[in-house]
């Protein structure tokens, strides 16, 4: 009996005792290695081609947008050299690389002489190096995001390509940084390249490689391997041929990211590479790529200069099936064993904590990791997918919501449009921040580029003054009929008075479980059914814009019980802000009264207690 045989019968890997398991995991190994889908030798032709082709044929398990990969590769073939699309595979230059790692490199730590890539890994070095534009031979991917999870071989990969990139890839005076979050993770990376080099032999053997603690030196190109990091001091005068960022879920701004696009300008064919795994910071960088790899792949917008390479587990009901966990860990069976791999999840998945850890590291999916967090990562990004048209909603009715917080902190306001047929909602959210607040930079966040796309408003000073808020509602009823505002009566004195006197109808929301319970629960179940939207796009915009803003809220919220075991929405720390939060769940409470379906026709009958047995 085959072992897909047996797995679709009686058996499960998660049931199976360890006699079983170690023949199953042998069996499955050995029939991976016959069909090629394991290397044990190096392979003498370039694997990119026909890996696409096996993940297309289901001959090897992945996950939907390894698929979707593979099936955009095997499509670009189809079209390769025309006008439209004037970008060729070579073979040849997909290959250059993945030779000169398996020749030269080892690796530093582990009882290994020598380095076998395995065929997923030939698709993503191929895909890198070998499409190339028909005329000119420059290389098609400028950037190019690898997402899988722990222990996959990543580091190998960072300091194979890192070697390559100083000697072999035609560039004089090549400057290569390996990139992290931090200094001391920067290190830890550059130390892992720098001893690659001193344990392989023939990297060693051919004097050009020269290492120190400032970088990896390759003297024959005038070329050298450097780390930095996000809060290194000196970030300027860089010149980028091939940027390695490691970890970039870490990250909490594009500061370090930016620095190294803009420092590419002089190169021919500059390169950034993102490698990493899942991670708790749901509103960085990566976040925002992770999207971005949905829209390109799915088709949704076209970016032919970007590869996307994204292993992880598809839904929840994979954790107990090892069998689907290749999808996340593309290197099983190499560098990850999956026994010990179950042993461990049996183990961690009792522990909250380690629960959270092992979904986020090796199944490779976002976990929102604080406690009783409100709502997940994929929950949250299912409802940023729909988008309105703003110009579709001039004079429709909605519902006004502000939470002013503290004057020197932020403070919030939307309009909550109800759409009654579809049971969806709209938010057009609003945020106001002092200079001050800005200038401290405690959050992390964006704020000249939100400000740019018109999420928040920065004001000069200390404060925000209630006038901005107040102002802000004025000029949107131009546009569409605020038929009421809902605000929290604690700090609201003054800035109520004035919109009542323009003519607004406001009313206070109590912010005790009886009022905001209700509203809760109906939001979470909006948010759960994907009918929450706050996405849009105006007629000046050529694509809709998400409300990250509203997003990183949103994602901050956590819900606590009080002392009647009743659950509250707060703020999961001192920085992770939900002032924009706050101010739909004021507006939600008067909107979600609109969605009550009325039952009957309103006439009151009596009725005995005869005609009720008749």
């Amino acid at each position: 009996m085959s072992v897909k045989t047996e797995l679709k019968g009686k058996w499960s890997l998660m049931t199976m005792n360890p006699i079983e398991l170690d023949k199953w995991y042998q069996q499955w190994r050995n029939e991976q290695v016959k069909s090629g889908y394991i290397l044990e030798y190096f392979s003498s032709k370039l694997l990119t081609n026909w890996y696409a082709e096996q993940i297309v044929k289901g001959n090897i398990i992945a996950g939907k947008k390894i698929k979707l990969a593979c099936k955009r590769h095997l499509n670009d073939l189809k079209r390769a050299g025309t006008d439209d699309f004037p970008y060729i595979f070579d073979e040849e230059l997909g290959h250059r690389p993945i030779r000169f790692i398996e020749k030269y490199c080892k690796p530093s730590k582990g009882d290994y002489n020598s380095l076998v890539l395995q065929p997923w890994q030939h698709f993503v070095i191929g895909s890198l190096y070998g499409w190339v534009h028909r005329d000119t031979g420059v290389r098609r991917f400028r950037e190019g995001l690898i997402f899988l999870g722990r222990k996959n071989g990543k580091t190998t990969l960072i300091s194979g390509l890192a070697n390559f990139a100083v000697s072999k890839d035609h560039e004089r005076g090549a400057r290569v940084y390996v990139l992290a979050n931090s200094k001391q993770q920067a290190g830890e990376l550059f130390d892992e390249s720098k001893a690659m080099v001193e344990s392989s032999p023939k990297l060693r053997k051919r004097k050009r490689f020269r290492t120190n603690q400032k970088g990896i030196f390759y003297d024959k190109t005038n070329s050298r391997i450097e780390p930095r990091a996000s809060d290194s001091e000196k970030l300027d005068g860089l010149n980028t041929h091939l940027g390695i960022f490691d970890e970039i879920h870490e990250f909490k701004d594009y500061r370090l990211i930016n620095v190294i696009k803009k420092s590419r300008g002089a190169r021919k064919q500059p390169l950034i590479l993102y490698i990493t795994t899942a991670g708790y910071q749901l509103d960085g960088p990566l976040v925002d790529y992770y999207s971005q790899a949905d829209e390109v792949l799915e088709g949704a917008v076209q970016d032919d200069r970007t590869f996307y390479f994204m292993a992880e587990l598809d839904n929840e009901k994979e954790f107990d099936q090892p069998e689907m966990w290749i999808k996340a860990n593309p290197n099983m069976g190499v560098s990850l064993n999956l026994v010990t791999l179950i042993d461990d999840w049996k183990k961690d998945k009792r522990t909250p904590q380690e629960r959270s850890d092992f979904i986020t590291k090796q199944f490779n999916m976002f976990v929102n990791n604080g406690a009783q967090s409100f709502l997940d990562f994929k929950t949250i990004q299912k409802n940023e997918k729909k988008f309105v048209k703003l110009d579709d909603l001039i004079k429709k009715a909605c519902i006004g919501g502000f939470d002013l917080s503290d004057s020197e902190d932020f403070t919030s306001a939307c309009l909550e449009f109800p759409f009654i047929e579809t049971e969806e909602v709209f938010v057009l959210e609003h945020t106001w921040i002092p200079e001050k607040k800005v200038i401290e930079n405690n959050e992390k966040i964006p704020y000249r580029e939100y400000e740019d796309q018109g999420l928040l408003t920065i004001i000069p000073g200390d404060y925000v003054k209630k006038e901005y808020i107040y102002d802000w509602f004025v000029e949107q009823s131009k546009l569409y009929y605020i038929e009421k505002i809902m605000f929290d009566p604690a700090k609201a004195y003054g800035l109520v008075e004035s919109l009542n006197t323009f003519g607004f109808a406001t009313e206070p929301v109590r912010q005790g479980y009886i009022t905001l319970g209700p509203a809760v629960d109906d939001v979470k179940e909006r948010f759960i059914d994907g009918n929450v939207i706050f996405s849009y796009q105006t007629p000046d915009q050529d694509k809709p814009l998400i409300n990250r803003l509203f997003r990183w809220y949103v994602n901050n919220v956590k819900l606590v019980e009080d002392r009647n075991r009743n659950k509250l929405p707060q703020k999961q720390g001192r920085y992770r802000k939900i002032d924009g939060f706050a101010a739909f769940l004021n507006s939600h409470v008067e909107v979600m009264k609109r969605f009550v379906k009325q039952q009957g026709n309103g006439e009151i009958k009596f009725i005995s207690v005869n005609d009720l047995f008749k």
